[in-house]
């Protein structure tokens, strides 16, 4: 299957806030990142997955539209859970706390969040799923964190290793799996 995996468009937030699962909108530059991200994807996908929250899903509807297919939402597609840290500063972290988990983020869990492993765990559940599906092509709008963890499961690397693996807002990564 050929795998097209959409970041989401760039997200409404002030720089240096902690927004993993917190649902918040996207810039006004919306159309126009949407319409660079229709001319990388191919002509025809047979199905587009999206993480439910709004940054993604706006930008999933808006392809699914266009490219006249059903639109599936999946919670295991959904970015880090930040836990007590969702939409504070990072610079307002207990930096204690927070060197504990930068030092192990792949173990270590946010308070009240989860750890890479755990992200790394659903989406590793996701990608089994949809192997299983007989779909030729299929696309995937989701979060930095989430690709990453693909790019680590798909092309075995370490879950550190594919931290360095960078996402843009609104890229398109084809994998196939």
């Amino acid at each position: 299957m050929e795998l097209y995996v959409i970041r989401h468009t760039t997200p409404d937030v002030a720089k240096g806030i902690c927004y993993g699962q917190s649902d918040i909108p996207v810039l006004h530059t919306f159309t126009e990142e949407a319409e660079r991200v229709l001319l990388k994807l191919p002509a025809t996908v047979d199905v587009i997955y999206t993480s439910p929250l709004l940054r993604c899903m706006q930008l999933a509807k808006t392809l699914a539209e266009s490219k006249q297919v059903n639109l599936l939402s999946d919670s295991r597609l959904k970015e880090l859970n930040f836990g007590n840290w969702e939409l504070k500063a990072w610079n307002d972290i207990e930096q204690d706390s927070l060197m504990h988990w930068m030092n192990n983020y792949v173990e270590v869990c946010v308070p009240n969040g989860e750890s890479y492993a755990q992200l790394a765990a659903r989406v590793e559940d996701f990608l089994k799923f949809i192997r299983d599906q007989k779909h030729k092509t299929a696309a995937i709008v989701t979060h930095g964190g989430v690709i990453k963890s693909l790019h680590a499961l798909i092309n075995n690397v370490s879950l550190k290793e594919a931290m360095r693996f960078q996402v843009m807002y609104g890229e398109v990564i084809g994998f196939k799996v």
